[in-house]
């Protein structure tokens, strides 16, 4: 972010290509927002429907990203998905992408 505050919450959905644990499924698993201060609330859409916060979407990659078989996915303004999101970057990691304004 920059050291600064953004002026709007952004949504993401988390996307699974490979369930790892064999708990969460495939697809969309998760929806969640990143706060202005990058603080990031998630709660997993199947059972047992929990949700969970960390301290930046970083830490949300480190934990639920799986070498690159879970990937975020922003979220448009209007809350349409937008595939330029985000991309997947060489060595299995995950990377996103500031929308551009």
């Amino acid at each position: 972010m920059g050291g600064g505050v953004r002026k709007r919450m952004r949504l993401f959905v988390l996307i699974r290509a490979e369930d790892v644990s064999g708990v969460s499924g495939t697809g969309v698993v998760a929806e969640g927002v990143e706060f202005t201060d990058g603080t990031v609330a998630m709660r997993w859409l199947r059972r047992p429907y929990s949700v969970a916060c960390y301290a930046s979407i970083r830490d949300v990659v480190a934990v639920h990203g799986h070498g690159g078989k879970t990937r975020v996915k922003w979220l448009s303004e209007d809350g349409y998905r937008r595939d330029e999101r985000w991309s997947e970057a060489s060595g299995g990691s995950i990377v996103w992408s500031e929308p551009k304004r």
